[in-house]
């Protein structure tokens, strides 16, 4: 499946939001997850389907001042 993650285009073979970020090396980092725009608490991350031409942002806290 093709998405967009972070605005660049990737071949994805993960089926949901969680599956992804595994795949990416996030699935036990503290990161805000958005998918075409909504906003995806972590609790719903395994639940969530991924579409053909989703956009995913995976969004790390800053720290600083």
């Amino acid at each position: 499946m093709r998405l967009q993650l972070n605005g660049a285009p990737i071949a994805a073979q993960a089926a949901t939001l969680a599956e992804l970020l595994d795949a990416y090396g996030f699935a036990n980092a503290k990161v805000a997850t958005a998918v075409n725009g909504k906003f995806v608490p972590a609790t719903d991350r395994a639940d969530y389907a991924l579409s053909n031409g989703d956009q995913v942002e995976i969004l790390a806290p800053m720290q600083g001042g």
